[in-house]
């Protein structure tokens, strides 16, 4: 099927049981069913240039809570790592998708990872781009990131968020801050902007920003990757976030099915230049159809 043959994307809202969550979705409603999930402070747009590249899937992007047109925790929440993770499944369950692929970037596919290991009877394929389980620290590190994430909290009521004069404006500033590309930032603040006054803001929730106040141990982590049973295709960047550290490997190791590729380009391979990933990611999904 070419690319042209539906409506470039279609916005789909979901009730969960706790949250509105916002999606984008592509291709066919028969489909192979794909969730995907985007990085920290982007949104459902990361997947506009890959997804009309995969013409076999229904592919539904979604709007993290916090992030983009879904709703923010609420107030005096935090946004644990571990928090997004009942949000993806239930997206999928207001989606009536029993079984389904994963798709996730950065953020994304740590999250991702994490759901392929503990529902694996209802996960088919895992695609992860630039992400493999969360960050860590240093567990010595933890009484002072608990100390700062209490204190950020606290000073939120105090904080003035940005407002940028105009859409370019906002845009400039991601460019600087992120290093992407004026197009691929363009498709990401297009839809992570809203009116404020005479000017704009982010939708992205400010507390997404703090910084964790407890982050999963390496053992820990690596017991999930242990539990993904679905065959796991990673894709990184040559100069992405992934190929430079070096206990990735170890995560690597401990999943059973996992092909790893490395493709030209940093940390938003699938933004900036996507036909390479979805010359990997169209026959990896397909043959969840065979």
């Amino acid at each position: 099927m070419a690319t042209g043959d539906w409506p470039m994307a279609e916005e789909i809202e979901l009730r969960t049981p706790q949250l509105r969550l916002a999606t984008r979705a592509w291709g066919p409603p028969d489909g192979v069913p794909v969730l995907a999930v985007h990085g920290w402070l982007d949104n459902a747009a990361s997947f506009d240039a890959l997804a009309p590249r995969l013409p076999g899937a229904r592919l539904v992007a979604l709007d993290l809570t916090g992030h983009g047109h879904s709703d923010h925790r609420p107030p005096g929440a935090h946004y644990h790592f571990v928090d997004f993770i009942p949000d993806v499944v239930a997206a999928a369950d207001a989606l009536g998708w029993e079984r389904f692929n994963l798709l996730g970037h950065s953020l994304g596919g740590g999250i991702v990872s994490f759901v392929a290991a503990i529902l694996p009877e209802r996960i088919t394929r895992v695609a992860m781009i630039e992400g493999l389980g969360p960050p860590t620290s240093n567990p010595a590190d933890g009484p002072t990131n608990l100390r700062k994430a209490i204190e950020q909290m606290n000073a939120l009521p105090r904080k003035c968020p940005p407002i940028y004069p105009s859409v370019e404006a906002a845009i400039q500033a991601r460019c600087e801050a992120s290093g992407l590309s004026w197009a691929a930032t363009t498709t990401l603040v297009e839809r992570g902007l809203q009116p404020v006054g005479d000017g704009f803001g982010w939708r992205t929730d400010p507390r997404l920003r703090f910084v964790s106040p407890l982050y999963l141990t390496e053992p820990q982590i690596l017991a999930y990757m242990a539990r993904i049973e679905a065959p796991a295709l990673l894709i990184c960047g040559a100069d992405g976030y992934l190929v430079k550290r070096d206990y990735m490997r170890e995560r690597y190791a401990r999943i059973a099915r996992l092909t790893v590729k490395i493709l030209p380009g940093g940390h938003h391979p699938h933004l900036e230049d996507p036909e390479p990933c979805a010359r990997l990611l169209e026959p990896f999904f397909a043959r969840t159809a065979d």
